[in-house]
């Protein structure tokens, strides 16, 4: 798979995730740091803003999301990337118009589904595998208990205000990609229009998976 969309795949997926290691119990104070956090994702219901990805390489690019829970959300690379990613709410598409290529994903495969749930839990049907503490704000490991969603999601949140700031994806060989918000804010009456990407082949493309 290309270096370009390996590193676009992680912002929505990891590969599989390596066996989870035995894990301490979460402190009180963890505890709290989860319940702040789980408020804060439950009252972002509408959200959108820029984002810049990094991948392990120190390789970059940049773009605009919108938010839009339960399940929808939108990313959109900047020239001259070809990238767009698109949630409807069910599945994941991926459309590469400089490769001309389309492809989509059960939303439930991937690691972005733990924040753009309908109700945000943390303490059920999801495993929180650390919290960490930083003069900036705190960060909590997660990955879906139920191991439908393989791989790891760090979610990255900055203090006084609380908010969102990106998350981490780590996939089986401990390679990592980052997702930074440069922009965020709440929104509202974000159109359906957004969330919508229909293949833009002829349908007489073939339409395999690659």
């Amino acid at each position: 798979m290309l270096d370009r969309r390996r590193l676009t795949l992680a912002l929505i997926a990891a590969g599989l995730a390596r066996p989870a290691a035995a894990q301490a119990p979460l402190s009180a104070d963890d505890q709290a740091l989860i319940g702040r956090a789980v408020a804060y994702l439950d009252g972002l219901a509408e959200a959108k803003g820029r984002f810049v990805q990094t991948d392990g390489r120190g390789q970059s690019s940049a773009g605009a999301f919108f938010l839009k829970r339960p399940g929808k959300a939108r990313f959109a690379y900047d020239p001259p990337s070809g990238l767009l990613v698109v949630s409807n709410g069910s599945t994941v598409s991926i459309a590469d118009s400089r490769l001309k290529s389309f492809e989509s994903y059960p939303l439930g495969m991937t690691p972005l589904s733990l924040f753009l749930a309908r109700n945000i839990r943390l303490d059920r049907g999801v495993q929180v595998t650390g919290v960490t503490r930083s003069a900036q704000g705190f960060a909590i490991s997660c990955r879906d208990g139920s191991k439908k969603a393989p791989g790891q999601l760090t979610l990255a949140f900055a203090d006084a205000p609380l908010r969102l700031a990106g998350w981490t994806v780590t996939d089986a060989q401990g390679r990592t990609t980052r997702v930074r918000l440069t922009a965020l804010s709440a929104a509202s009456g974000l159109g359906s229009e957004l969330f919508v990407l229909k293949d833009p082949r002829p349908k007489n493309v073939g339409r395999a998976r690659m």
